[in-house]
């Protein structure tokens, strides 16, 4: 749990400085910034989409995961809770909501999440992870800066999904090979994808509905050889 632990502090320590500093930047340094964001999210998407040869496998999972998701109303339970810490502890100066929900998935979604929690679960190398939390820092600040303090509300979301995934490497990697750690990470590319055009607010895209899946992926890989072509 080193790289999460790691990874935690980084988003923490970024998002607090863009909380103080945020406020001094002019509106359209802070809009710029989330343009910049949002344009290396679509590439690191595209990027991590490539990394498997099989379109199939990330075009059927995203389908499949996209049901469950909007059957169970993943994306609009997220919204409720970040809403619900609006209206708690927001005085109406900071969309908490949005850093929430925008900031877990950024943080959460990415192939770094999956490759990097997993290694540190199977053989305690957490290179990856420290490689993430050092983008994460830049990341949490920037958006920090034009969203506000909801952004440190995320490091939950790293704690709860990157530790999760931790021990399930941990206890369960030696059952996943490299395709099917190479598939779950094609299919969250097409997950970021999805964030970088809501970021740029080009197309609102209820991601979070689709993270199931991620679960998708690996089990389609692994049922590949009873295929019947």
């Amino acid at each position: 749990m080193t790289g999460t632990a790691i990874n935690v502090a980084a988003v923490l320590a970024g998002g607090g400085i863009g909380t103080f500093v945020g406020g001094r930047l002019p509106e359209r340094t802070r809009r710029t910034a989330m343009h910049a964001i949002g344009i290396v999210t679509l590439l690191v998407g595209a990027q991590s989409f490539l990394e498997f040869d099989n379109v199939l496998v990330p075009l059927v999972s995203v389908i499949a995961g996209l049901v469950v998701g909007e059957a169970l109303g993943m994306d609009a339970a997220i919204r409720r809770f970040g809403d619900s810490l609006e209206r708690r502890f927001s005085k109406g100066g900071s969309p908490v909501s949005r850093a929430f929900v925008t900031t877990s998935l950024l943080f959460c979604v990415g192939p770094l999440t999956v490759l990097g929690s997993l290694q540190d679960g199977i053989s305690g190398d957490y290179e990856l992870l420290a490689l993430k939390s050092a983008l994460d820092f830049v990341a949490a600040l920037s958006f920090a800066s034009v969203l506000g303090w909801g952004v440190l509300l995320s490091a939950g979301s790293v704690l709860v999904v990157q530790g999760g995934l931790t021990l399930a490497g941990a206890l369960f990697g030696s059952f996943m090979d490299e395709p099917m750690v190479l598939a779950m990470t094609s299919t969250g590319g097409v997950l970021l994808f999805g964030l970088g055009l809501a970021i740029l607010e080009i197309k609102e895209i209820r991601v979070a509905n689709m993270l199931p899946a991620l679960l998708f992926a690996p089990l389609l890989v692994a049922a590949a050889p009873l295929w019947p072509f």
